[in-house]
């Protein structure tokens, strides 16, 4: 009987072990999902996060700066909202929750860009092109996008500066720099539009440049430290 109660404890044991992982597998998942998902069905710009952070503030949800960057307190924010409104709590600014706030977004996502590819471009530029001066910056913000947007290229902002070898912060781990405030304005300012390049794809420091190749390549403009061309 004893051995009976030992083995039936166990199994009690390992069922909710199994129910436990299940929980927070499913966690992780659900996280995940959403870490991916748009918080802003109109576009995840800093124009959109910021209209939405001051409408939370003034209705006394949002308390800290806003910085048109979407983080855990934006997110908290527009959940309390939701639940206080009685929307569906998921986080998402979509029509109803929009309209419930008294603001109107703008519809234009940047290209289609999220804060994701805005964090990660700011990064690249705060990895690539920090000390240089503010167009510089601009400038390699906007030849990731020209990449973006040119069928030599991912069409994608992380398919372009993750592709194998193409910027030296990803391969020394530079790129998981947390960017500053003016990283980020740069990375915005390419996003509205703005390429002192006027539609370059490559760009190289050339007191540091190895590549033969790319040395053959017919410069358009030098800013700062670094030379760009269109290829």
């Amino acid at each position: 009987m004893k051995k009976a109660g030992i083995a039936l404890l166990a199994l009690v044991l390992a069922l909710g072990v199994g129910v436990a992982a299940g929980g927070l597998t499913t966690a992780m998942t659900s996280g995940y999902m959403q870490a991916e998902a748009a918080n802003i069905v109109k576009g995840d710009t800093s124009d959109n996060i910021s209209a939405v952070q001051r409408r939370l503030k003034e209705l006394g949800y949002y308390t800290i700066a806003v910085d048109g960057i979407w983080g855990a307190k934006t997110l908290a924010a527009v959940k309390a909202f939701q639940r206080d409104y009685g929307l569906t709590v998921d986080g998402i600014v979509g029509t109803w929750t929009e309209r419930a706030l008294g603001i109107t977004l703008s519809s234009s996502s940047g290209g289609g860009y999220s804060s994701s590819d805005r964090d990660l471009l700011a990064r690249c530029v705060y990895a690539e092109a920090r000390g240089e001066p503010y167009t510089g910056q601009v400038a390699v913000a906007a030849v990731v996008l020209n990449r973006v947007d040119s069928a030599s290229f991912p069409n994608t902002v992380s398919g372009v500066i993750y592709q194998p070898y193409a910027f030296t912060c990803v391969n020394d781990g530079q790129i998981n720099y947390s960017p500053d405030s003016t990283a980020y304005r740069a990375a915005d300012d390419a996003l509205k539009g703005w390429d002192p390049t006027n539609g370059c794809l490559y760009y190289y420091n050339p007191a540091t440049a190895t590549s033969k190749w790319i040395w053959s390549l017919k410069v358009e403009i030098t800013i700062g430290r670094h030379s760009f061309a269109r290829g």
